[in-house]
């Protein structure tokens, strides 16, 4: 019998979609302040995005069909890609002639939500009462319509007039569509003596498709292909579709269908779906897939095994259509290729034991959690167990045997990567252990982002300090009351030894002293009464959720990470301790002196310390404004001062500032930190200046690419360069792949020239011109090449505008990469990261300025395969400078690392 597969939620990080819904929304008006703008911007692929109003109407008619979180996720993982892989929608001609309303009230949504569908349509059941009215009797050779001039005239004609009414209906709905006839499936004869116009399609021409959705607009195919000399050729259109989805790679190959799916030869009910890797050959010994159904199956496996994993097919009726893309249970038939799963009870089955700790571990750093991890597994050894995993360990679960009294299996462990959520494996994995295990239980934390997944997988839930027991196959309720009891009186105590959640709780309380209910405690608390150290510990050990969702990406469309038993840290508040090792109690906000406050970096910083709930700025230092006020901040009035290095050294002293921004130019700030390290103080600076990007002693604070708990248990951070950021995260995914020197070709707005006078900043000098300076052994390009490990070339140039930085870097590799490869790497790299933003299309300094991340896109490949050229922008101001400030602030001090920064 065919296994029925739960349907998978292709699931986003909840905490990376506001960021990925921005790609989507150029003309939010939160982006792009100036109407005059919309003009310039009509002729991009995302600027026909509608109105937030328009976007937000939408999504409210399709929360009729699914949850918020569902819609919102999908919608997500749609925009990731450019616009013209979102979709291939095969339109049956059917379809055209019954469903037409259903059909274009779909498409019409998924248009105004700025997803650009390519579809194609055929014409079948039209062309048969066409040519039966011209006296033509159909002729057919194993399912091929002979297609002689006659025929083919009829034909054409027919397509063009089917293609013109969908156009229309589309048009009557608010929705551009361009009719594309012609030009794009290249074919040659099938067999001439045997068929005589039927096509073989041998290439596809994207171009007319990318133009459509560039001009913002529906492209409309027919089933129509050419010959290299004119001839025009009949194609089948599922063919077409087909043909055309293999080159453009698209998320979703849909095709429309009056049954609305696939059908279980015997038990009639319709297959939700239907994971290829595990289920192709049995399903294909099914006595019931035979003729047609089994035709579709094998079609539909040839077409994803040229795919990425990412890919999948829908089969779906037209008035289904948006809960097929965007809730998790579908509607049609979903097919996608899966992955095949092992089972193992022996630990040394289960691959190299230094690989599996380091699964196991994941983010779970500390000081004891290699020792508890031993511990477990040297438990796993001596007892029974039930390993489920894929070959590259995306989902690993661990089911340990019921036991008594209850007799129920326990989830102990559950880990997944980010593309274990996105390949579905997650799913996979599940829906096996609902085969093997009919009773289960598993713990999830009631904050995590991911826990409507887990609900949707149980019969019944109980909480408990923020921890949520599930379970399913449980019927008899005296049961349920036991277990709810069980939990209710113990929590995850209740499962014993072998579970490494309350192994590593132990550990913690153990090693500072406190009870398992204090660590707890600890965990819910974004700071802390005790001592740093002791906090410190703790949060290594044991902050975070039993399904940990610390975000990654991805894909494309990435889940976060989660485990049971494995947590990492804490989404919502960072889990470090305030910064120095004095007692925390009621002295927050943090006091906050800004030294070098005259430049645009230090307004910039200002302005996001205003509007931070929990940074009081009380010193303020600039030589040429001392003695004027503050202008722009409005917790307190503030007056300049000229603060020389005894001034920093007597406050530093007092122990009334918690943290020194250095906002000086380069080679300047020295004194002023030497006069702080001499008071003794244990506060925290943070040097926006080059001069301290090379000391081994200071932390390199660029958290998307450092070890955020280096930077959160630093007391020196160098913030990195403006430059330098962006670079950086442009070249880092591709650092295991690069076959010689990336070259960075940069060009920053006149802001970074800073305020004082120069060629640079001179708006005439700049107007209708370009300035390259600096062109070898600029400091950012020794800053790129030492953090990354490998040199680099960096070719500065500044030009007419204020803000914002545009790298075009080319970057040569060691092996033959596509496109959809290389963008797949960026995107699983920062995946959940809110301030780096992946994107199809090269990104744009308009696009940028005045917000907080860095934008990375382009991603095109030279025709070798071996190089490639990768964009990047960011605003030099604010991820360059005083946003990421904040972010190592935030993370020092013990805050959210986005406190206080607008995220998109």
């Amino acid at each position: 019998m065919l296994s029925l597969a739960a349907r998978s939620s292709i699931a986003t990080a909840p905490r990376a979609i506001s960021r990925r819904l921005a790609i989507r929304t150029p003309r939010n008006s939160t982006l792009l302040p100036r109407a005059s703008i919309h003009a310039v911007q009509r002729r991009n692929y995302a600027a026909h995005e509608p109105a937030q109003s328009t976007r937000s109407a939408v999504l409210s008619v399709l929360s009729n069909i699914g949850s918020k979180r569902e819609i919102e996720q999908y919608l997500a993982q749609f925009s990731s890609v450019s616009s013209p892989q979102f979709a291939v929608i095969k339109v049956g001609g059917a379809i055209l002639t019954d469903h037409l309303e259903s059909l274009c009230s779909a498409l019409s949504q998924l248009y105004h939500m700025g997803l650009y569908p390519v579809i194609v349509h055929g014409g079948g059941p039209q062309l048969n009462k066409l040519l039966e009215e011209a006296g033509v009797t159909p002729e057919y050779e194993e399912g091929i319509r002979i297609t002689d001039p006659k025929t083919l005239g009829v034909a054409r004609k027919l397509f063009l007039q089917e293609n013109l009414k969908l156009v229309n209906a589309l048009a009557a709905k608010g929705v551009q569509a361009w009719p594309i006839t012609s030009g794009v499936l290249q074919a040659e004869y099938l067999d001439q003596e045997k068929y005589k116009l039927v096509g073989k399609i041998v290439g596809v021409n994207k171009a007319p498709i990318e133009n459509a959705i560039k001009n913002g607009c529906l492209p409309i195919l027919t089933s129509m292909a050419e010959t290299f000399d004119g001839q025009i050729l009949n194609v089948n259109a599922d063919v077409a579709a087909g043909e055309i989805a293999r080159a453009i790679e698209p998320l979703k190959i849909v095709y429309l269908s009056e049954k609305g799916g696939l059908f279980h030869g015997v038990t009639q009910k319709k297959i939700s779906a239907i994971n290829l890797d595990e289920e192709y050959e049995g399903l294909m010994g099914e006595s019931w897939v035979r003729y047609g159904t089994r035709l579709k199956i094998k079609e539909m496996k040839a077409l994803l095994d040229d795919l990425p994993k990412s890919s999948s097919v829908a089969i779906i009726h037209p008035e289904h259509l948006q809960r097929e893309l965007f809730t998790d249970t579908g509607a049609g038939t979903l097919i996608r290729r899966g992955n095949k799963l092992i089972t193992t009870s022996n630990v040394n089955e289960m691959g190299d034991i230094n690989e599996l700790k380091s699964i196991l571990v994941r983010d779970r750093e500390g000081v004891d959690a290699n020792a508890v991890i031993d511990r477990y597994l040297q438990g796993l050894g001596q007892r029974d167990f039930k390993a489920y995993f894929d070959e590259n360990m995306d989902t690993l679960g661990i089911v340990l045997p019921p036991s008594q009294p209850l007799s129920i299996a326990h989830l102990a462990t559950f880990t997944v990567t980010k593309n274990g959520w996105l390949s579905n494996i997650a799913d996979n994995v599940f829906q096996t252990l609902k085969k093997e295990h009919p009773r289960l239980m598993w713990t999830v934390n009631q904050n995590d982002e991911n826990l409507t997944w887990f609900f949707e997988r149980a019969d019944g839930s109980v909480s408990k300090g923020g921890e949520v027991l599930f379970w399913y196959g449980i019927e008899d309720l005296s049961q349920v009351r036991e277990l709810m009891a069980e939990f209710t009186q113990k929590g995850r105590r209740m499962f014993g030894d072998i579970n490494l959640e309350s192994q590593l709780h132990r550990a913690a309380s153990a090693a500072f002293g406190l009870s398992e209910e204090a660590v707890a405690r600890q965990q819910a608390r974004a700071y802390s009464t005790m001592s740093s150290s002791q906090t410190q510990g703790i949060s290594k050990l044991s902050s975070g959720r039993t399904f940990s969702s610390r975000s990654r990406p991805a894909l494309r469309t990435s889940r976060s990470m989660s485990s049971i038993g494995l947590r990492g840290i804490a989404t919502g508040a960072n889990p470090n301790p305030p910064y120095g090792n004095k007692q925390r109690s009621r002295d927050w906000p943090a006091k906050v002196a800004l030294i070098g406050a005259r430049g645009y970096t230090g307004q910039a910083l200002i302005d996001l310390l205003n509007r931070h709930p929990n940074m009081d700025l009380r010193h303020v230092s600039s030589r040429e404004l001392a003695g004027k006020k503050l202008q722009g901040y409005t917790k307190r009035d503030i007056t300049y001062e000229n603060l020389s290095a005894e001034d920093v050294r007597k406050l530093a002293d007092s122990g009334t500032i918690d943290v020194w921004v250095m906002a000086l130019p380069n080679g300047v700030c020295a004194p002023f930190v030497e006069a702080i390290d001499q008071s003794g103080s244990d506060s925290l600076i943070v040097d926006l200046s080059a001069d301290y990007r090379f000391d081994s002693k200071w932390t390199y604070g660029l958290p998307e690419l450092v070890d955020r708990a280096e930077i959160a248990n630093a007391k020196r951070i160098a913030n990195p360069g403006c430059y330098a950021t962006a670079a950086q995260v442009g070249i880092a995914p591709l650092l295991e792949h690069l076959g010689g020197q990336p070259s960075i070709f940069g060009v920053s707005g006149y802001s970074g020239a800073g305020t004082k006078p120069s060629p640079k900043n001179d708006t005439e000098n700049l107007k209708n011109n370009i300035i390259p300076y600096s062109l070898v052994d600029h400091i950012h390009e020794r800053e790129v090449s030492a953090q990354l490990g490998t040199e680099v070339a960096f070719m500065p140039h500044v030009a007419a505008w204020f803000q914002g930085i545009h790298h075009t870097i080319s970057i040569p590799l060691n092996k033959k990469m596509t496109a959809r490869d290389i963008r797949n790497l960026y995107q699983d790299r920062y995946a959940g990261e809110k301030l780096v933003k992946v994107i199809g299309e090269s990104p744009s300094v308009k696009n940028i300025a005045g917000r907080h991340g860095v934008d990375v896109g382009g991603f095109a490949v030279h025709s070798s395969g071996k190089r490639v050229v990768v964009n990047a922008t960011i605003d030099n101001l604010l991820k360059g400078a005083a946003t990421q400030c904040l972010q190592n602030m935030n993370l020092a001090l013990g805050y959210g690392e986005y406190d206080g920064i607008p995220l998109d």
